[in-house]
């Protein structure tokens, strides 16, 4: 997907709660929204280039956004609110081949308790839920998440257990949002009952897909897929 609003380059300064930072731009120094919960500490590093997008609400107390950041020549976008986008745009396209055969796609459907990113549906009614998360840690290009520990992502992957345990499709689609990775694994020191949920989900038959993206300062989409490695499998323990 091509970025609309305009994009341009700063400098990170600080970020001194989660939704607020403060970049050196244009010879000054501005706050920003970063529209990203998560701590991404080991990206927004004082002194890094980041990307800002210029937002047009005159209400807002911002008037950029920190989208990306530089981590050494690698971009890496930090923006929540684009990983179902881009996966949107993806399904839309057939762009994954496993789920190629759902043709109604539809955001945000409550299952159980759980609200998953989206219910796909075939012609034939078949149902498949699919949760989209997020991916900005990365470690000599491999990827991992979560970069802290999340209930919610666990209550997720269990909730997907109990869809497919009901006849129904079931996948999580890792988007890393980074390009060149070699693979994705769960953050083991980060989250220890988040990465043994998802491996019981995938012997559960749960998807796990990965995907990298190849990004730039004004696009990013859906690229290559990448392999799921567990340290289960390779005996990493």
């Amino acid at each position: 997907m091509k970025f609309i609003k305009q994009t341009v380059p700063a400098v990170f300064v600080k970020r001194p709660n989660r939704f607020q930072g403060y970049v050196e731009y244009e010879g000054e120094t501005i706050m920003v929204h970063v529209p990203n919960t998560g701590r991404v500490k080991e990206i927004l590093i004082p002194g890094t280039k980041v990307i800002l997008r210029k937002e047009d609400n005159p209400n807002r107390k911002t008037a950029y956004s920190l989208i990306a950041a530089y981590k050494g020549e690698a971009l890496i976008n930090i923006d929540s609110q684009i990983p179902n986008k881009v996966v949107e745009e993806a399904l839309l396209a057939g762009k994954i081949p496993k789920l190629k055969e759902y043709t109604d796609i539809k955001r945000e459907k409550f299952y159980g308790k759980s609200r998953f990113d989206f219910l796909l549906e075939s012609p034939e009614g078949k149902k498949y839920y699919l949760e989209v998360k997020g991916v900005t840690l990365e470690t000599e290009a491999m990827a991992s998440f979560p970069d802290a520990p999340t209930e919610r992502g666990t209550r997720h992957v269990e909730e997907l257990i109990s869809v497919k345990k009901e006849g129904h499709g079931a996948g999580v689609l890792f988007v890393l949002q980074m390009d060149g990775m070699k693979g994705f694994t769960p953050a083991y020191e980060q989250d220890p009952l988040f990465s043994a949920m998802l491996y019981r989900a995938k012997m559960e038959g749960v998807d796990l897909f990965a995907y990298d993206c190849r990004i730039t300062e004004s696009s990013l989409e859906l690229s290559k897929s990448v392999p799921v490695v567990f340290r289960e499998e390779a005996g990493l323990f």
